[in-house]
């Protein structure tokens, strides 16, 4: 009896064999030119764990191949939707088409931990409420000139001071670390009215803050990665591995963000700061746990992302010396007509005349978007603009990082660093379609933040460039990507400052 079990079950393993190889060879030309090499049972997964660690440039690579620069993708663990880079169908999903495209459970579950309910990590209602409140005080003047204030204080007691210090000692720094530390004090500024002193001070009330944020950003976003998604829920069911970690991490995060939050509420009678926390906590509805949740997801995003854009743009700019020349041409021309020095701070206005320098930003951005993919899922079935099939239930991913790249939006050159085609005949900064350049997002959830962004990148970027040339280390080599919520850099942009 075992001995026919045994010959039957080898003819079965012989036959899926057969069928594979059968399958795979029949199909592996055509899915090499129309979309993901799919194998049976198995779907993507083969090629997914063989290029997970590259999986921008290798779904770049796909999509580019793909006539509609879209493609299906499946494997094990119901995970089956559409990653496009598709100009028309991210239209489509972030404004046409909107309420079909939620965050979805999938995502929501995958950030819950660390992101809560915050505005990043909601759908419908909830979405809506917060949305409306930062809204409003995103658009106020006083919250505006309360960024520029802190930005302009912090570049010249905290970032200044260390740049010229390793200048005199030809110190070599991790730029990447130092954007990060100078971006989270100033977000903490702003979301708190807090300073965590991580550049250039002592760095005690905010520095383990700081990395056990960090890693709770990398070790929530690796939950997307897993071959299996079943496994990361098991790790944190017995509480091992990368999800005690992140258990430990968000630990720290939330013990401090609940200390601010009830030591503002209790003091909230005698307080009128300008900060987000204090902003919200005015709304009498808004429960702790849910101001947390908030001021976490601004964090995320004040830290994160403008660092991670400024990075990379001081890394291209050191493979671009035409570029920087006519960056200091314009900070030149701006400080002659109104009357400024090297060194005196910009004000808002003057940020605004920087034309150049936003546009070096902003290509900066295609080609390294800060956040890099984006996903939400499909309620009911849909047919996108491209003419692709999206079922109930399947994730749309728009792919921001391959959309820059894409001949089909920017030309032949997609692949240059050029600034000027951002610039119309006059020499100003054009406005980009924002389903082409999405960024920011685009559609009703538009980052509300875009303008105030810019405002930081800018201020940042002219008060490091006129004073001091940057020096990347080993810079003709393309620096590899570290995958977390943002794109960062694997092991930091190494860099040598000299006072100019």
């Amino acid at each position: 009896m075992e001995l026919i079990f045994s010959i039957q079950s080898l003819i079965v393993l012989f036959l899926i064999f057969l069928y594979s190889y059968y399958y795979f060879s029949s199909h592996q030309k055509r899915n090499s030119n129309t979309g993901f090499k799919i194998y049976p049972i198995l779907g993507a997964l083969p090629e997914f764990l063989r290029n997970r660690h590259r999986f921008l440039d290798w779904t770049t690579e796909i999509l580019s191949r793909c006539p509609t620069n879209t493609a299906v993708f499946y494997r094990p663990g119901k995970i089956h939707g559409i990653i496009t880079a598709n100009a028309l169908n991210v239209e489509h999903a972030l404004k046409t088409n909107f309420e079909n495209y939620p965050k979805g459970e999938r995502f929501i579950l995958l950030l819950k931990d660390f992101l809560g309910q915050g505005i990043f990590n909601s759908d419908g209602e909830l979405w809506k409420i917060q949305r409306k409140t930062a809204s409003y005080e995103f658009n106020t003047k006083s919250l505006r000139n309360f960024i520029v204030d802190i930005v302009r204080i912090e570049a010249s007691t905290r970032l200044i001071p260390v740049l010229s210090q390793a200048s005199k000692t030809q110190q070599v720094l991790d730029l990447q670390d130092i954007l990060e530390q100078f971006a989270f004090d100033n977000i903490c500024k702003l979301a708190f009215n807090v300073d965590p002193g991580c550049l250039g001070g002592d760095g005690t009330s905010g520095s383990k803050f700081m990395r056990a944020f960090e890693d709770a950003a990398t070790l929530s976003s690796g939950r997307f990665m897993y071959a299996f998604p079943f496994l990361w829920k098991i790790k944190r069911i017995f509480n091992m591995g990368s999800e005690r970690n992140l258990k430990n991490s968000i630990e720290i995060v939330h013990e401090f963000a609940d200390n601010m939050i009830k030591t503002r509420l209790e003091a909230k009678a005698e307080t009128q700061d300008e900060d987000l926390l204090s902003r919200f906590i005015r709304n009498e509805e808004n429960s702790p746990h849910f101001l947390r949740d908030i001021i976490i997801s601004f964090i995320l995003a004040g830290r994160d992302t403008t660092s991670s854009a400024l990075t990379w743009f001081f890394w291209l700019l050191s493979l671009n010396s035409n570029v920087e020349r006519s960056i200091l041409k314009e900070l030149e021309s701006i400080r002659l007509r109104n009357g400024k020095n090297i060194g005196d701070a910009y004000t808002f206005d003057e940020l605004r005349q920087m034309h150049y320098l936003h546009a070096a930003i902003s290509e900066s951005l295609r080609l390294y978007p800060p956040v890099p993919v984006d996903t939400k899922v499909c309620l009911n079935n849909d047919i996108l603009p491209d003419g692709t099939f999206i079922g109930k239930g399947w994730f749309f991913t728009y792919h921001t990082y391959a959309m820059g790249r894409m001949e089909a939006i920017w030309g032949k050159n997609c692949n240059e660093y050029l600034p000027e085609r951002w610039l119309d005949e006059n020499g100003n900064c054009k406005q980009e379609n924002p389903f082409r350049f999405p960024i920011f997002h685009a559609g009703p959830r538009m980052c509300l933040g875009k303008d105030m962004a810019y405002i930081q990148m800018k201020s940042i970027a002219a008060t490091v460039i006129e004073r001091f040339v940057v020096e990347v280390q080993g810079r003709d080599k393309c620096p590899r990507h570290l995958l977390s919520l943002t794109l960062r850099m694997k092991g930091g942009l190494s860099v040598r400052v000299r006072e100019r």
